[in-house]
């Protein structure tokens, strides 16, 4: 089933262009704005997984490795077009518009931290497994009711396709012709289970069959097939035809969470040859050499910059007073159940708050 589904790649490893069709679609300033994001979000990443060791912030999930697959897709959206992220996609949402304090407030534990900036559609992450999935069918369904252009994009793992909400979402835009793309970062590890204990499925982009929608697989650290793929998946959406199963295929070098220790379940060293074979960032950087188009300065200047930016975003994450450990129990019901209140009251004693 693999043969069926051959993963897709405009650039290889060493930023070679292996699709000619599109030399003259990747322009220089094009190239430019993915490395930049590129490199900004990696360097957002690596400054969280720091400030979780220093207890600033809470249990954090990495995503480095994955730059290609949230930038690509990310930049391919409209600003009126519906995200529906994971836990794993704070970069992609970073990319599309969300703000830098309201992602680290997020995973400070504050509500503010599901809050988008005015006028973006961006879902608050999808913690249960592949709950976001039928949300991203439902609003994508709304918007072609209401007779709009706009489109949705669902994020998920490789592990949110054995859940039943990836199938029932799947078949509920299948059927409606929802403007949905189904956007699979197959990182090969449902937390410490490879795909092939998984499933017995040879690929995810073959379940798309099911449902008779189209499903590509691609290479998920070639920001350029990632994004081109995601654009035609977003305008065969915005033309009335329905919903794309894309299947990005990755891997995340380090741990699931910083609870987890990925040296538990698997070789890293395989992590280790991987940043220099297929890393998302090393591989555009090949190519910006090879087109005479890396400068050295500039790319100070995006580390700065970058720098700069995600400073400002924890200065003002860290002005915020602690999270009220009573949030997690006030907003479950309208009215709490006497099961919440005893469960708010208990919890509350125990970590000496007071019940509001």
């Amino acid at each position: 089933m693999d043969n069926q589904f051959p993963i897709q790649q405009i650039m290889d490893p060493n930023g070679i262009i292996v699709s000619p069709e599109y030399k003259e679609k990747i322009t220089a300033d094009l190239a430019k704005s993915f490395y930049r994001q590129l490199v900004r979000i990696r360097m957002f990443d690596r400054k969280a997984i720091s400030l979780q060791r220093q207890g600033r912030i809470g249990t954090y999930a990495p995503f480095e490795g994955q730059e290609a697959s949230q930038v690509g897709s990310a930049l391919a959206l409209q600003s009126s077009d519906w995200m529906f992220p994971t836990y794993r996609e704070h970069g992609a949402a970073f990319v599309f518009g969300h703000s830098l304090r309201n992602i680290l407030l997020f995973w400070n534990g504050r509500n503010e931290g599901c809050i988008p900036p005015a006028g973006k559609k961006i879902f608050p992450p999808g913690i249960p497994i592949a709950t976001q999935i039928p949300h991203a069918a439902g609003a994508a369904l709304a918007e072609k009711m209401k007779g709009t252009k706009n489109a949705a994009i669902a994020y998920f793992g490789d592990g949110a396709t054995s859940e039943g909400d990836f199938h029932e979402g799947i078949n509920f835009a299948s059927v409606c012709k929802a403007p949905v793309v189904f956007f699979n970062q197959n990182n090969q590890y449902a937390i410490s289970v490879p795909i092939e204990k998984q499933m017995n499925s040879k690929t995810i982009a073959q379940k798309a069959i099911a449902y008779d929608i189209p499903g590509i697989r691609i290479d998920g650290n070639d920001v350029f097939t990632v994004y081109f793929e995601t654009l035609k998946a977003l305008e065969r959406a915005r033309c009335g035809k329905g919903p794309t199963l894309i299947e990005a295929v990755t891997w995340r070098y380090g741990a699931h969470t910083t609870a987890d220790d990925p040296a538990k379940y698997r070789d890293q060293a395989a992590s280790k040859s991987r940043r220099m074979e297929t890393d998302p960032i090393l591989r555009l950087e090949r190519w910006l050499k090879n087109e005479g188009l890396y400068d050295e300065a500039w790319v100070r200047d995006i580390e700065a910059d970058a720098a700069e930016e995600i400073e400002e975003a924890i200065t003002e994450m860290e002005a915020f007073p602690p999270a009220d450990p009573a949030d997690i129990f006030n907003h479950v019901f309208a009215e709490p159940t006497w099961q919440i209140r005893e469960q708010k009251e208990e919890y509350l004693r125990l970590v000496g708050g007071v019940s509001t």
